[in-house]
């Protein structure tokens, strides 16, 4: 019998709805599907820990990827939970793990033997095991320790490879568990995180839409739809939020997976990362490294304001002016250095602009400059934003 507090949620709610398969897709395609089996959010999951993973066959040889910190938080209790019904290995990495390709590579090489792992953490740990597993092919389950960043059930990790900060491809989980109790009880400056990565939804959708109405690129309403009915309650309430309120915990949560299940549906990161992303993934490749440490969702909140100035500005350009980029390699190393520099330089070589992409681009402008709708669109979403 499942526990009163893990009762699947009940539709129309839209994550059960994806998980289900029956979501219908604002933009008339089919109705969405997720990878991700099962999420359950609950005011705690202590002593049904082993209920969480019924139905999602993951074998009976269990690796448990956790730090010193998630493991005294869940990850013990995960283990003593599983150890009755199935072979727990335990994997303990060291304290502030790096989602780095070395640290991914040796999780990898300690879980050979594992039919599936399970990760004990928020970003770092999530990216790691999403990302090493997909390398294996097991599948991986995630029991989330704090709601810092919307990444849970994406299909992407933020890794680190050769200093060069990267999304590389990974897997969703099949299940995602999340023990309100717990995540309240996270450090302030990580619930804030979370609600900083959250913010940016704000200028990654008038990004998106604006290289959509001047360059045709693809664009969806669906990812921001699904976000409607939680974030303007979410923002709303943050002050309860930082009281440690249950109620606005939630929300903050349903924000973060739904973020997540619109890039996986998306297939990209666009609905959820543009500019405000880049500014500081800068930072995190450039930034002083005598700097206290900070978390992705501060760095994302304070990015996100940088992006909507940019982006208020944009309104008040009536005759846009696009020119050849003037970067090249040498130019990426003296400022990256020779190794970070090369591999910056391979995947921007790619998107720059030079001079004949440029007259491509300011033919396109000068086309829709007079398009009332292109400026109105883009003013109303800015507005939206700003609101």
């Amino acid at each position: 019998m499942t526990p009163p507090h893990l009762t699947p949620l009940t539709p129309p709610d839209p994550i059960e709805r994806l998980l289900a398969g029956t979501y219908p897709d604002p933009d008339g395609g089919p109705p969405l599907r997720v990878a991700t089996l099962k999420v359950v959010i609950a005011p705690t999951l202590a002593g049904a820990e082993a209920a969480c993973l019924d139905g999602l066959s993951l074998g009976r040889n269990l690796a448990v990827v956790s730090d010193p910190t998630t493991h005294a938080l869940m990850g013990a209790a995960i283990e003593r939970a599983l150890g009755g019904g199935a072979t727990v290995k335990s994997v303990v990495l060291p304290d502030h793990p790096h989602a780095d390709e070395e640290t991914a590579q040796r999780i990898a090489d300690a879980t050979v033997s594992a039919d599936a792992l399970i990760a004990v953490g928020s970003g770092t740990i999530n990216d790691l095991c999403k990302y090493a597993s997909a390398r294996t092919s097991k599948p991986y389950v995630v029991f989330g320790t704090a709601p810092s960043m919307n990444g849970y059930v994406s299909t992407n990790a933020a890794i680190t490879v050769h200093g060069h900060k990267k999304s590389l491809a990974a897997q969703a989980p099949l299940g995602a568990f999340l023990d309100l109790a717990v995540l309240a009880s996270a450090p302030p400056r990580m619930i804030r995180s979370g609600l900083g990565d959250s913010l940016c939804r704000s200028t990654s959708q008038a990004d998106w839409l604006l290289a959509h109405l001047l360059f045709d690129q693809p664009y969806r309403l669906m990812p921001f739809v699904l976000l409607a009915d939680d974030e303007g309650p979410l923002f709303s309430q943050s002050d309860a939020l930082m009281r440690g309120d249950i109620p606005t915990m939630e929300r903050l949560v349903r924000t973060l997976l739904l973020s997540g299940f619109g890039t996986a549906i998306c297939g990209s990161s666009h609905p959820a990362s543009q500019g405000e992303h880049l500014i500081s993934h800068f930072v995190d490749m450039l930034g002083d490294p005598t700097w206290p440490p900070s978390f992705h969702g501060e760095q994302i909140g304070v990015t996100t304001l940088t992006m909507a100035r940019l982006q208020e500005r944009l309104l008040d350009v009536r005759a846009p002016r696009v020119t050849a980029d003037p970067t090249d390699a040498g130019k990426l190393t003296a400022v990256f250095g020779d190794e970070l520099g090369r591999s910056c330089w391979t995947e921007f070589a790619q998107k720059r602009v030079d001079g004949r992409r440029a007259e491509e681009i300011m033919r396109g402008v000068a086309a829709r400059a007079t398009d009332a709708r292109v400026l109105a669109e883009f003013d109303a979403m800015v507005q939206s934003v700003a609101g």
